[in-house]
C-alpha cells in the first residue's frame, strides 16, 4: 500500500505551500544522495519526498489527490508517471534545488542538456484595447507585435550551412561544471560554452550564431461579442517560434475594454441616463434615447420619479457563453424650469388651489420679487 503524501512530508492536510516546501527541503537535505552515498534506503526516501512534493506543490494535482487518492494522479496520458532516476528528479526540480543547495543542487554529470532536442517556444501575451461598442458587437482586430523564431539560414542550429555545433570539451555537453562542496555537488554554468553545451566554431552569417531572429508580425484576432476586461483569448501556435524544430508557443490576447463617456457597464447590463421635463415625468411620455447601437423608444410612465430606473430589455451586452443579452437601464433625471411662463404659472397655481396646496404668493417671475 502506498504511503500518504502528507505523511511522507510530515505535514497536515490543510498545510499551505510554504509549509510543504519547507518540509520537502528538510527531507531533501536529510536524504540527499551526496550526503548518503550508497544508501539505498535514503535514496528511496529522497525519491518518495520528491514525488510527494511534485503532487502537493501543484494545486490541480493536489486537488485530484485529495479527492481520489493515488488513483487520481496516476495513470493515463496526463497522469504522473513517477521519476525515472535521481537525475530526473534534479532536472525536474532544478529551480527548487538551486534555491536549497546553490546552483544545480545535485549530480548532473550524466544528465545532459534537455534543450538539445526540439523545444516548444514561449507563450506571448498581448493587451488589446476595445471600445464598449466593440465589446458589445464583437470585432475582428488586427494586432501587431514582435516575436522570435528559428533562423531560416541555419534552421535554429546557429551554425553555418553544412556544419554543426560541437560538443563543448569543458563540460561534455551538459552546459554545467559540477564541483563538490561538502555533502553536496554544486553545478555552475560552463564558461567554455556559456551553458549551451555546444561550441559553435562556424557561426551562421544570417543570425550570427544565435539560431534565432526577430520578426514583426501582424495577425487578425476574432474577438467575440460580450468580452470584458481581463478576458484572455488563446490563439494557438501564434506565440514565439519553437527551438530546433519544436512547436510554436501560444499567443494570449488579454482584453481591456475602455470606459465609455455615456454608459457604465455592470456585468452584461448597461447603465445610462435620461433627462425628462417635469411635465413628461408627471404626465408620461415616449422619448428617444441613445443606446450603443443607435436610438430607441423609451416609455415614460405617468408619475415617474427622479432617480427611478427605466429598463430596455435585451439591449445590454451579450452573454459570452450564451445567446442571451443583458439589459439597458436608464436613471431618470427630471429637469425643473428656473423660470415659468406667465400662462404656465397661472395654470399651475389653479391646480395647486384645487388640491388645497399652500404655495407662495404670485410673483413677477418664478423666484422673482413680489409685486
Amino acid at each position: 500500500m502506498q504511503q500518504d503524501y502528507y505523511e511522507i512530508l510530515g505535514v497536515q492536510r490543510n498545510a499551505d505551500q510554504e509549509t510543504i516546501k519547507k518540509a520537502f527541503r528538510k527531507l531533501a537535505i536529510q536524504f540527499h544522495p551526496d550526503k548518503n552515498p550508497g544508501n539505498k534506503e535514503a535514496e528511496e526516501k529522497f525519491k518518495s519526498a520528491a514525488e510527494a512534493y511534485e503532487i502537493l506543490s501543484d494545486a490541480e494535482k493536489r486537488a485530484q489527490y485529495d479527492r481520489f487518492g493515488h488513483a487520481g494522479v496516476r495513470g493515463g496520458a496526463q497522469g504522473f508517471q513517477g521519476f525515472g532516476d535521481m537525475n530526473d528528479i534534479f532536472s525536474h526540480f532544478s529551480d527548487i534545488f538551486g534555491d536549497f543547495f546553490g546552483a544545480g543542487g545535485g549530480p548532473r554529470r550524466q544528465q545532459g542538456r534537455r534543450s538539445d532536442g526540439p523545444r516548444r517556444g514561449a507563450d506571448l501575451r498581448y493587451i488589446c484595447e476595445l471600445s464598449l461598442v466593440d465589446a458589445l458587437r464583437g470585432v475582428d482586430k488586427e494586432i501587431e507585435f514582435d516575436s522570435e523564431e528559428s533562423c531560416d539560414g541555419c534552421h535554429g542550429t546557429g551554425a553555418e550551412k553544412g556544419s554543426q555545433p560541437e560538443i563543448c570539451p569543458t563540460c561534455g555537453g551538459t552546459g554545467q561544471v559540477v564541483r563538490s562542496q561538502g555533502f553536496f555537488s554544486v553545478a555552475t554554468t560552463c564558461n567554455g560554452c556559456r551553458g549551451q553545451g555546444r561550441v559553435n566554431r562556424n557561426p551562421c552569417t544570417v543570425c550570427r550564431g544565435q539560431g534565432r531572429k526577430k520578426v514583426h508580425r501582424r495577425i487578425q484576432v476574432t474577438v467575440p461579442a460580450g468580452v470584458d476586461s481581463g478576458v484572455q483569448l488563446r490563439v494557438g501556435k501564434e506565440g514565439e517560434g519553437g527551438y530546433r524544430g519544436g512547436p510554436n508557443g501560444d499567443l494570449f490576447v488579454e482584453i481591456h475594454v475602455k470606459e465609455d463617456p455615456n454608459f457604465e457597464r455592470k456585468g452584461s447590463d448597461l447603465i445610462g441616463h435620461v433627462r425628462l421635463s417635469y411635465l413628461q415625468a408627471l404626465l408620461g411620455a415616449e422619448v428617444d434615447v441613445h443606446t450603443l447601437l443607435g436610438r430607441e423608444k423609451l416609455i415614460i410612465p405617468q408619475g415617474t420619479q427622479p432617480q427611478s430606473i427605466l429598463t430596455l430589455k435585451g439591449h445590454g451586452i451579450p452573454h459570452l457563453r450564451s445567446s442571451s443579452k443583458g439589459d439597458m437601464h436608464f436613471v431618470v433625471e427630471v429637469e425643473f424650469p428656473r423660470k415659468l411662463q406667465r400662462d404656465e404659472e397661472e395654470l399651475l397655481r389653479k391646480i395647486a388651489e384645487s388640491k388645497g396646496e399652500i404655495v407662495t404668493e404670485e410673483k413677477s417671475g418664478f423666484f422673482g420679487r413680489k409685486r
